[in-house]
């Protein structure tokens, strides 16, 4: 096996080749790589894409050539993988829809930055050595960190990560059993390496002297991405839940008219009144609530509400609707005043938790904004350019503090990730006081075809990694319950409205990386450059 191409040198393509081919293979391959996400699950292109943007890499000349194929990859994977963003285009009046194409394209050209990181320190690393496996262990640990800066720099965008494509289905994690103890950045080095077999395979089969070895490096990836490993027995909770998917429409949601219909259909899908001695909790999803549900506003922001009710109103015919025994957690938003308490000054996207009497038991605003959504970034600037936030409303939204635990006693310890918030891995629940269960409120509407499968299966990853069940309650779907293992347990389909019913599953041990954080991924990463970088040096001596 020390014969073989890859581990005894690296194969080049002629400078014209690679001018004229490398960067049209570059972008097809990023595009080819996006595949293996939701709703399509393509993961052996995924790994072939993987495997011919690291053997364009090994063939660069020159670190600016390496950097441009990893921005070319990047571009092509990000603009494909995210492309239902441009939807949310059509369901605003401000801007057209035709710009969203163009938004996907050029947050392509920015996220595309990662990818271009990962691949130059690749290059840099391997650039010398004669063997041909450090390129891929240095491009898996290269990826890992790119993947973590992309989770928080400016921000954060860290909507579809690598190793996703490890997800089983609804029944099983697949490989993705393994993030408890690595994480998700970490994950998706891994999925680098399993590429990076195929590319040992094929540099084995076109070896004279290859017999058995490239059909076995073949098939390790994909009996790893195929085999059902098992979870861990998980029983039934003790704690009764109701979790709504009302199926309201984006394009009647924000309508104004349509506020009293939209909360009366909610409140029936969520079925009668709870006993006094009985506990149940109801969920329903981000923008479940039209109703400013806190007060101490003025009098003119509440007559703009259902139907010009004051907060006290509003929570009293919650409290009716659950009954004495239920708890109800939902999306609504709050109003952030200015100094003089006379007008707003901003929004909070929130959940708010209202209990039996009418009173407000606790809440939470979101922290990760989307933006351009939820704030539009240098409003000076872009408003008079004719640019505008998606949601509706001229107020930005302000975040929140972080990750909290609400302890509502006998209704559980709630954490709370708002919609996008749940994709921000080591970021969504409070490692000082761990919740029972993470509520997941959502509107997926704005999302197409490929946003909502997206979307649940980076919930699925969450529940995995931090050992928490997940109930994710959206206005169009995909609704579903999660438990500890990544398993789906129930769901709502896409554009059905219903109601599921049951006990919230247990929560599972605190998980590694539940007490480390990113801080384990990283580390492992970063393991991954010093070897390959000392095996480099060592190599050229």
């Amino acid at each position: 096996m020390a014969d073989m191409p890859l581990l005894s040198g690296r194969p080049t393509l002629s400078d014209k080749t690679l001018k004229l081919s490398a960067p049209l293979l570059a972008f097809v391959a990023g595009a080819g790589a996006a595949t293996g996400f939701e709703p399509l699950s393509l993961w052996p292109v995924t790994l072939a894409a993987l495997a011919l943007l690291m053997h364009l890499l090994r063939s660069a000349q020159s670190g600016k050539q390496a950097a441009f194929l990893g921005w070319l990859f990047g571009v092509g994977h990000f603009w494909l993988g995210n492309n239902w963003i441009a939807t949310a285009f059509t369901y605003q009046a401000e801007m057209p829809a035709w710009l969203g194409w163009i938004a996907v394209f050029l947050l392509s050209l920015y996220l595309a930055v990662y990818p271009l990181l990962a691949a130059l320190g690749a290059w840099l690393i391997a650039r010398r050595t004669p063997q041909g496996w450090l390129m891929p262990v240095a491009f898996a640990g290269t990826w890992i960190v790119s993947e973590w800066l992309r989770s928080w720099v400016f921000s954060g965008f860290a909507w579809n990560p690598l190793g996703a494509v490890a997800l089983g289905g609804f029944d099983r994690p697949g490989l993705a059993v393994i993030l408890p103890w690595i994480g998700t950045y970490a994950l998706s080095g891994v999925v680098v390496l399993l590429a990076a077999a195929w590319l040992w395979a094929f540099d084995a089969w076109r070896s004279a002297t290859a017999k058995w070895q490239p059909a076995l490096a073949a098939l390790v990836p994909v009996t790893l991405l195929l085999i059902p490993f098992p979870t861990a027995a998980r029983g039934e909770g003790t704690l009764p839940f109701r979790l709504v998917q009302p199926d309201v429409r984006q394009d009647v949601l924000n309508d104004p008219r349509q506020y009293e219909a939209n909360f009366v259909k909610t409140a029936l899908l969520s079925g009668p009144p709870v006993a006094a001695d009985e506990t149940t909790l109801f969920l329903w999803p981000e923008s479940g609530v039209p109703d400013y549900l806190r007060p101490g506003y003025p009098r003119r922001y509440y007559l703009a509400t259902t139907y010009g009710a004051d907060p006290a109103m509003a929570r009293e015919r919650i409290a009716a609707m659950v009954g004495p025994g239920g708890m109800l957690l939902t999306g609504s938003v709050d109003i952030v005043l200015n100094a003089e308490g006379t007008r707003a000054a901003a929004a909070e996207n929130v959940v708010t938790a209202v209990g039996p009497d009418g009173e407000i038991a606790g809440g939470y605003a979101k922290a990760h904004l989307v933006p351009y959504g939820e704030y539009l970034p240098m409003r000076s600037i872009l408003e008079p350019l004719g640019l505008s936030r998606l949601v509706a409303g001229s107020l930005d939204f302000r975040p929140g503090p972080g990750p909290r635990t609400l302890d509502l006693e006998k209704w559980g310890r709630a954490g709370i990730q708002i919609c996008y918030e749940i994709v921000f891995s080591g970021q969504v629940a409070d490692r000082s006081d761990r919740p029972d269960y993470i509520f997941n409120p959502s509107n997926d509407g704005w999302f197409g075809a490929w946003g909502p499968p997206q979307h649940l299966a980076q919930a699925r990853i969450r529940a995995i990694e931090e050992g928490l069940p997940v109930l994710r309650s959206t206005t169009t779907g995909i609704s579903a319950v999660i438990d500890a293992g990544g398993v789906v347990r129930q769901h709502v389909p896409k554009h059905q409205a219903s109601r599921l019913s049951g006990f919230v599953p247990p929560a599972a041990m605190p998980t590694l990386f539940s007490r480390t954080g990113n801080w384990l991924p990283v580390a492992l990463g970063l393991l991954l450059i010093v070897v390959a970088a000392v095996a480099s040096r060592r190599a050229r001596r």
